[in-house]
């Protein structure tokens, strides 16, 4: 059986590192990297792995997850968010998949949480995501926020969820959605794009309207409202910082 690493960047997840990390307890080695925690959770991660590094020079998602990438020694590489779970079926169809691989990388499908409710449209279900994959035939793109893995071969998917608890709560939304449209706005900078209110109030708009009409939001309730407007204010957020950045 070829042998798995487990990959997880940290940064204050003393209230998902725990479960994240007992989902995989019985991976052949767990490496985690962390930039700068002061909630325990390295303390957390010591008890499940000695491979526990500290990176506090923050470079982005991508860089950060090489550098993880760069410590495993596993056949294959597993990378994870530390709010992110393993499932006992998604664990049986890994285990089957590593006995008689038939791709070089495996995409996840993904159910995610918000506030509470599993979303299961708003363009959130199945929401698969390459995150298997064998070492030394894929690295992350070094992006400072959605970084994705770039891989040379072939890609399959798998049919069991990676369950994923994000936004547990309003305050967790506006706290990621300043920080995710910050990095956003960076990131659209230094590619040249240009900001505006106009472009702010364009992208939100049409943000809601994907969301919760083309990708049926409507149908997850309450918090399919929220979530479509969630979506809008990132989009108005990113155009109006970047905006502003250019403005200054």
């Amino acid at each position: 059986m070829p042998s798995l690493s487990i990959i997880i960047i940290t940064h204050n997840e003393s209230a998902n590192i725990r479960d994240c990390l007992a989902s995989v307890a019985w991976a052949d080695e767990i490496i985690v990297v962390d930039s700068g925690s002061t909630d325990g959770t390295l303390e957390v991660a010591h008890e499940f792995t000695p491979n526990v590094y500290s990176h506090l020079d923050w470079l982005g998602f991508g860089v950060q997850k090489n550098r993880a990438l760069a410590y495993a020694t596993g056949d294959w590489v597993l990378s994870l968010d530390a709010d992110e779970r393993v499932s006992p079926q998604l664990h049986a169809e890994i285990k089957a998949v590593l006995a008689s691989p038939q791709a070089e990388g495996y995409r996840l499908p993904r159910s995610s949480s918000f506030c509470g409710r599993f979303i299961r449209h708003s363009g959130w279900y199945p929401d698969y995501v390459l995150r298997l994959f064998q070492r030394g035939a894929g690295r992350f793109s070094e992006a400072l926020v959605h970084e994705s893995v770039q891989l040379q071969g072939r890609v399959e998917s798998l049919s069991q969820p990676l369950i994923h608890y994000t936004y547990r709560d309003v305050e967790s939304v506006i706290s990621k959605l300043n920080h995710y449209s910050s990095a956003a706005a960076e990131q659209m900078d230094a590619k040249g794009k240009r900001g505006g209110l106009a472009q702010a109030i364009l992208h939100g708009s049409w943000a809601f309207y994907r969301t919760y009409v083309l990708r049926a939001g409507f149908l997850d309730g309450r918090e399919g409202f929220m979530l479509a407007v969630m979506n809008a204010e990132n989009s108005y957020y990113r155009y109006i910082k970047l905006w502003l950045k250019q403005k200054s």
